[in-house]
């Protein structure tokens, strides 16, 4: 195929706004979208609304029958800032579902909004759309902004879908800028992106964040907790027909996958550089390490080796 299918909306099939002709008359109407997988939220850092539903809610929406549904709570989050060198769009997700999580957004949407969005790419908002089933909400939708336009020209949308995104969004008081007022919400929470520390998932959930500089003790006290082994950290076991060992704590997959990180290209460019730098520097991954490496579209590939990365 050629990737995964909420990936090639975003960067392919999704317009955000989309025309129909109707008795004579061309009408414009903001995109919306259901589609059988949880993480087809992604689409809301474009601005297309939308979110997964059941096989039989999909079907029953491609044989033209409405969707139905209670008006949700919206709750936003604001955001101010940007964030620090050294941080990146997985970090700021991890982060944004542990608060949502706590906040308790079930059945709710989020809209995030404030000055933060300013310095926000379009693929880190892509980034904490997709999670939205992480922390709970229905969706995690963004306003359309010039960082919309700005995608769907490096994209390759028609020119005229992008003006006519534009004049439609200003028009319909979709469009959010410096000079937009902040939206009333249900209820809000804010963050300051210049908080946010590099993070690990897990040990369990995504919620449970963890900070990597905390993540050796996290481990040590995981072990202990959660598998019953008190003491075990040192502990290693000969493996048969092979000249090396391994232990607790021992790395034994490394994969770059899920269209979370596959879709951002700071982050897997990013990723590609260590990777070339370490090889040049003569460094080689254990022979216990499974590695593996899926981009969620055939664009990833493209960009990658254009950069000589792959």
């Amino acid at each position: 195929g050629t990737g995964i299918c909420h990936q090639v909306n975003l960067e392919y099939l999704a317009q955000t706004v989309w025309t129909a002709d109707y008795k004579g008359e061309t009408y414009a109407y903001p995109d919306t979208l259901v589609g059988t997988d949880s993480h087809t939220t992604m689409v809301n850092g474009l601005s297309v609304l939308g979110w997964g539903v059941g096989g039989i809610e999909a079907e029953a929406a491609m044989l033209g029958q409405p969707v139905s549904m209670l008006i949700p709570e919206v709750i936003g989050m604001r955001l101010t800032g940007k964030l620090p060198e050294g941080s990146t769009a997985t970090d700021l997700v991890l982060t944004v579902t542990q608060m949502l999580r706590k906040k308790g957004v079930v059945g709710k949407f989020v809209e995030f909004f404030g000055p933060g969005l300013d310095h926000l790419a379009l693929e880190d908002q892509a980034t904490i759309a997709n999670m939205a089933p992480e922390y709970g909400a229905t969706c995690g939708f963004f306003p359309v902004t010039a960082e919309t336009l700005r995608y769907l020209k490096a994209t390759g949308r028609a020119a005229d879908r992008v003006a006519l995104v534009e004049a439609y969004a200003k028009e319909q008081g979709l469009w959010r800028d410096a000079s937009t007022p902040e939206p009333k919400f249900t209820d809000t929470l804010e963050l300051d992106l210049g908080s946010v520390a590099p993070s690990l998932a897990g040990p369990k959930r995504p919620q449970d964040r963890v900070l990597l500089k905390d993540a050796p003790a996290s481990f040590a006290a995981a072990l202990e907790k959660e598998y019953g082994q008190p003491g075990a950290l040192d502990k290693r076991a000969a493996v048969a027909g092979e000249k090396f060992d391994v232990g607790n704590g021992d790395v034994v997959i490394a994969a770059i996958t899920s269209c979370t990180n596959t879709s951002n290209p700071s982050v897997l460019i990013a990723a590609g550089l260590v990777a070339r730098n370490a090889r040049k520097r003569g460094l080689k991954t254990k022979p216990w390490v499974k590695t593996s490496l899926a981009p969620g579209s055939q664009v990833v590939t493209d960009y990658l080796k254009a950069a000589g990365l792959q």
